[in-house]
């Protein structure tokens, strides 16, 4: 059953939600707010300044706040964890930008330009920014139900590093009125029109790049076939 904060509307997730584990802390589920705090070093090596940051995400009033660290399955759980709660209509993004997987750079990629027949998100300069453990349709429902606040990707890293201005990006957002802060107009558009999207990473591609398209998955079998009536031809002669 809906509920109504005033004149915007919220939804109550369903109760398997957070779908998807982590490394993350929750907060409000009525939230318009999830914070994506980008992670340059080991899990068991977090600097303070970036706990910090998780820390003031969810206080501030953040319906998740945590850690990403891939370019892939850390994406695929972020995704499944926020179409699961249409309540949460911004992503924001803070913390320092990992040059080897860059996490950052590829979720912007990802809500700019999806992904292709591969499941490779599109203008990812990552090594290996492939989706193939959730649905097309759920990778679409997050571009948009999602608007990004990426801070992380600014000329001027300061802001992201800051717990101040992400506090103030979280303020921004929960107001009923557009309120500009940095380079971003925000407010509370209220709870995504669809119903949640419930499902759990089911299974597991170690080598994304060795898949291939359906085209190409089909001229690979008529090759082998190919291939097989010539072995038979030879051995028959």
């Amino acid at each position: 059953m809906p509920e109504t904060n005033q004149k915007i509307l919220k939804v109550k997730p369903p109760p398997e939600y957070p779908i998807e584990d982590g490394s993350y802390l929750r907060g409000n589920d009525l939230s318009p707010v999830a914070v994506c705090v980008l992670l340059h070093t080991f899990y068991d090596k977090i600097p303070a300044f970036l706990q910090e940051l998780a820390k003031t995400g969810v206080e501030s009033g953040a319906a998740l706040s945590g850690y990403l660290q891939t370019e892939n399955v850390g994406i695929e759980k972020i995704i499944c964890n926020i179409v699961a709660n249409p309540n949460i209509r911004y992503l924001i993004v803070c913390g320092v930008e990992s040059s080897g997987h860059q996490p950052g750079q590829t979720l912007s990629a990802l809500t700019q330009n999806g992904i292709d027949e591969k499941r490779r998100i599109i203008g990812a300069e990552a090594p290996t920014p492939y989706l193939y453990n959730i649905p097309v349709e759920a990778i679409e429902r997050f571009r948009q139900q999602i608007t990004l606040v990426n801070l992380a990707l600014e000329d001027d890293p300061i802001p992201a590093r800051n717990p101040e201005v992400v506090r103030k990006v979280i303020w921004s957002c929960y107001q009923e009125e557009p309120t500009r802060y940095l380079q971003y107009t925000l407010s509370d558009p209220g709870a995504y029109p669809e119903p949640p999207m419930v499902f759990r990473i089911t299974w597991r591609i170690e080598r994304p790049w060795t898949v291939v398209s359906e085209e190409e998955s089909e001229i690979l079998k008529r090759i082998q076939e190919a291939l097989k009536r010539r072995k038979q031809g030879k051995e028959g002669g």
